[in-house]
C-alpha cells in the first residue's frame, strides 16, 4: 500500500523595511499575496514597514489603502504639527489619533496575526522589539523618524525610528518563528529627484514644489513662520539647498541603507523583494497609487519563488 503525504507548508514570515512615502509598495506586495493566496503567519516591521504591517495585523490593510489612494496634498500638510524643535520638529498627535480612528484593536495580542515594530532605544542604541502592548505605540514609537518625529516613551525607553538599527526586520521574524523570511526593501535605490538636483549647481532659488508633484513645503514654512522664532523664520527663507527635512531625512536613509546591506548580508532573507521606488521623495505620499502598483508588480516577480520555498 502506498502512502501520500502532503508536504507540509512552511511558516512565512514578512519583514517590511522602512522608506517613508515608498511604503506604499508594501501595500502592493500585500494586494499580490492577497490576490494569490500567499498566506502570512508573522509580520514585522519597521518605520512605514511597522505602520504598514500593523494595519495588515489588524485586517485593516483595504483600509489604509483606500485611505491612501485619497490622500492629497492639504490631508499631508495637516499632518505637520509642528513644535518647538526640542526632541522633534512635529509631534505626530495627528498621526497617533489617525491609528486609533483605523485600528480598532488596542493591544498587539489582540491582532489576528503576530506582530512586531522595531524601535530604537535614543539612550543606550539598542533595537527595541515591541511585540505586545499598545499596538498604536509601537507604530508611533517606529515611525519615529530622529529630529522629524518627537521621541515616544514606553515605560523607561525613550523610542524612535527603528530603522536607526534594523531597516529591514529580518532577523525579528526570524526569532518569531518564520521558516522563510520574505524582505522588502524600499531603499535599494536612494537618491531621490528631490535631492537630485542639488547635484549641479544652480543661481535660481529652489522653487518649492507645487501641490501637483510633492508635499507643499510653504504652507509648512508659513507654521513655522507663525511660532515666532527667528532662528526658524532662517529656515523658512529661500535658499539655494535641501530644506531640513531633506536633510535629516536623506541622512537618515543614506545611514539605512547602509545598514540594511549589512543586516540582509548577515540574516539572509529566502526571498527578497525591492520595488523600483527610488524616484519617489520621501515626503511624496501623494504618490501612493504609483507606489502600490510598483510594489505589486514587484511581488508579482518573486511568486514562484515564494511558492517554491514554502512549499505551496
Amino acid at each position: 500500500m502506498t502512502f501520500f503525504f502532503k508536504k507540509r507548508r512552511k511558516k512565512i514570515g514578512l519583514a517590511l523595511g522602512g522608506g517613508a512615502a515608498r511604503g506604499g509598495a508594501h501595500i502592493g506586495v500585500l494586494r499580490a499575496f492577497q490576490e494569490l493566496g500567499i498566506p502570512v503567519d508573522y509580520v514585522a516591521g519597521t518605520s512605514i514597514g511597522a505602520l504598514v504591517g500593523g494595519f495588515f495585523a489588524a485586517g485593516e490593510i483595504n483600509s489604509l489603502e483606500n485611505l491612501a489612494l485619497h490622500l492629497d496634498w492639504k490631508d499631508i500638510i495637516a499632518f505637520f504639527d509642528v513644535v518647538f524643535p526640542k526632541a522633534g520638529l512635529i509631534d505626530g498627535k495627528k498621526v497617533t489619533q489617525l491609528l486609533q480612528k483605523h485600528i480598532p484593536q488596542s493591544k498587539i495580542e489582540e491582532l489576528s496575526l503576530p506582530f512586531a515594530a522595531v524601535a530604537t532605544d535614543i539612550v543606550t542604541g539598542q533595537e527595541v522589539i515591541l511585540d505586545k502592548g499598545n499596538i498604536i505605540e509601537a507604530i508611533r514609537a517606529s515611525i519615529s523618524i530622529p529630529g522629524i518625529f518627537t521621541p515616544v516613551k514606553i515605560g523607561d525607553q525613550i523610542l524612535v525610528d527603528g530603522g536607526v538599527v534594523n531597516p529591514v526586520p529580518v532577523s525579528v521574524v526570524q526569532n518569531m518563528g518564520a521558516e522563510v523570511v520574505i524582505a522588502v526593501d524600499l531603499n535599494a535605490s536612494l537618491i531621490t529627484p528631490t535631492m537630485k538636483k542639488f547635484q549641479k549647481e544652480k543661481k535660481s532659488e529652489v522653487e518649492v514644489p507645487s501641490p501637483s508633484h510633492g508635499i507643499n513645503l510653504k504652507q509648512l514654512k508659513e507654521k513655522i513662520k507663525d511660532l515666532g522664532f527667528p532662528q526658524l523664520k532662517k529656515w523658512a527663507s529661500k535658499e539655494p539647498m535641501p530644506n531640513i527635512f531633506e536633510i535629516i531625512l536623506s541622512s537618515v536613509y543614506i545611514m539605512e541603507q547602509q545598514i540594511t546591506r549589512y543586516r540582509l548580508s548577515v540574516n539572509e532573507p529566502e526571498v527578497i523583494i525591492q520595488p523600483d521606488v527610488g524616484y519617489i521623495g520621501f515626503l511624496d505620499f501623494h504618490r501612493a497609487p504609483e507606489a502600490i502598483a510598483e510594489g505589486y508588480r514587484a511581488a508579482m516577480e518573486k511568486i514562484v519563488k515564494i511558492k517554491s520555498y514554502a512549499r505551496l
